[in-house]
């Protein structure tokens, strides 16, 4: 069985995310959203409240459920890959800045866990300009963008912001 880590703050997820978790379903068997705790990043969405967020977007598409399992972790990743008896580790890259970024800490995992390969994924053109940031920094003055992420995110965003109840 072909199991494989997709981790990440997902504060929130967006669709291109969700691009990249659709492109590695004929690939992988099983596929782990792993939600990390990130020191360096100051987050919107609390653990649990990722967590929630993202399995509902999961339950609502029959495809990712039989497939995708959603968990939140707190040690190394390479730690985390080897309780799931993943061999694997998904990224995506949106632009060669996140290459460089990617590649650093490629290296680090290999040296802790050779046995651990990365799949690096080139973003969608149409999501490689999409970020968390950015779909947080439009709903903090109470706009949507519908393409950037699923409708649960744009309401839960909303919801954050104080625009719906």
């Amino acid at each position: 069985m072909k199991i494989a880590v997709y981790p990440g703050s997902f504060d929130p997820i967006t669709n291109g995310h969700l691009d990249i978790v659709y492109r590695c379903l004929d690939i992988f068997d099983i596929i782990y959203i792993a939600i990390a705790v990130n020191s360096s990043k100051k987050t919107l969405f609390t653990l649990e409240e990722r967590k929630e967020l993202i399995e509902k977007v999961i339950n609502t598409k029959a495809e990712l459920k039989k497939k995708v399992k959603v968990v939140v972790f707190t040690n190394l990743l390479v730690n985390f890959a080897k309780e799931v008896n993943a061999k694997t580790i998904i990224r995506g890259i949106r632009a060669v800045t996140d290459f460089e970024y990617e590649y650093a800490i490629y290296q680090v995992n290999r040296e802790l866990a050779p046995e651990i390969d990365t799949f690096f994924l080139m973003a969608s053109r149409e999501y490689s300009f999409i970020s968390s940031s950015i779909i947080k920094e439009v709903a903090r003055y109470g706009k949507i963008l519908e393409n950037y992420a699923p409708q649960e995110v744009n309401q839960a965003l909303l919801k954050k912001f104080g625009y719906i109840k």
